[in-house]
């Protein structure tokens, strides 16, 4: 186990690299500088000028020397300006280089950069943000994945029967209305005046400070309805297998009684599918919330991508991508022991 853990962690800081450098160069391209140039300078400069711009900031030099900066592996730049002062990037400017200015400052000292837009350490800003959409998480997994669970079970342990189709028609359509039309379908029937029903708040920045059931409830049920239609087919096509395996029909001639048959015999095989797809859920609840985030106001690691990208944030661009990478690569290594530990016949060489 111990030497699969390290060819995996290997393999996730290849991986890890290969991916962040890919997200580095795009962001790096020359129209994103430009615009970046004129955001920060004057949206009306010359060519030229945007060219002295980057020039004197750092941005102009070879990608895989500023990606090394960014990581901390390579020393920061240190430039001279017009004037004769000098700009570094693990200072600011000043006349000459301070002595106490650290040679590395990238990610690996913790140093995440500076937001353009929010106008804070991308650090704190990410670890606020991601706090947030923690708590949002946490709520939907409580949520979501006990509902799929019993509803996959229950449908899959009498398959073809009523239950079993009225079940997996609910699971269909809860899977087939994507969060952008359940949110806006929950706000106008639950929080809008003009129906009359308004039961909850159709905005969830209050949230974010002090979440309660009027506030929380209408964004925690729009993630809660896409996922759990998704897991919940997934376990009754699991549940079901399994319910017509050998073991099953011995126990049932045995006579064991049903609800044991399930419970001690059934569910445990039938949880090994839907625990990968349970994994999954992290990965995609991080980044798949930008819409519900959007639509409830609740600026979260969603909402904050959403401003990254619209505003052409590199650093912190940058920072949510390293996050949602690392949250992905973590859940698949968790998924992959889990599944050791689900099915006894799986060996790890």
């Amino acid at each position: 186990m111990l030497a699969f853990l390290l060819r995996r962690i290997a393999v996730m800081l290849l991986t890890a690299l290969c991916l962040t450098f890919v997200v580095f160069f795009l962001t790096n391209l020359q129209p994103n500088l430009e615009k970046l140039a004129k955001a920060e300078g004057n949206s009306r400069m010359t060519d030229a000028e945007v060219t002295s711009f980057l020039e004197t900031r750092g941005y102009a030099r070879n990608v895989f020397v500023k990606y090394g900066e960014w990581l901390g592996v390579l020393p920061g730049f240190v430039i001279e300006q017009p004037d004769g002062s000098v700009r570094g990037r693990c200072f600011e400017r000043a006349d000459s280089v301070p002595p106490d200015a650290p040679a590395f400052c990238g990610v690996l000292q913790g140093d995440w950069g500076y937001s353009s837009v929010f106008r804070d350490d991308v650090g704190s800003i990410v670890a606020t943000r991601l706090g947030l959409t923690a708590k949002l998480m946490f709520w939907v997994m409580v949520v979501m994945v006990p509902s799929a669970l019993i509803l996959g079970v229950l449908a899959g342990m009498r398959e073809g029967s009523r239950t079993d189709r009225s079940l997996s028609t609910v699971s269909i359509l809860s899977t087939a209305t994507p969060e952008y039309v359940s949110g806006v379908i929950l706000i106008a029937v639950f929080a809008s005046s003009a129906v009359g029903l308004r039961w909850f708040k159709g905005t969830a920045a209050s949230a974010m400070e002090n979440a309660t059931l009027e506030n929380f409830l209408l964004p925690v049920v729009t993630i809660a309805l896409y996922g759990t239609g998704y897991i919940a087919r997934m376990t009754r096509a699991s549940m079901a297998e399994v319910m017509t395996q050998q073991y099953i029909r011995t126990a049932r001639l045995k006579g064991v009684r049903f609800r044991d048959i399930v419970l001690k015999h059934a569910l445990r095989n039938a949880l090994i599918a839907p625990f990968t797809v349970i994994m999954l859920q992290f990965p995609w609840l991080l980044n798949g919330v930008v819409i519900v985030e959007t639509l409830f106001n609740y600026k979260g690691f969603g909402w904050t991508l959403v401003q990254a990208a619209g505003n052409n944030d590199i650093e912190l661009l940058l920072a949510v991508s390293v996050v949602s990478v690392f949250v992905v690569l973590v859940t698949q290594l968790i998924s992959d022991i889990g599944y050791v530990y689900l099915n006894p016949r799986i060996s790890v060489a």
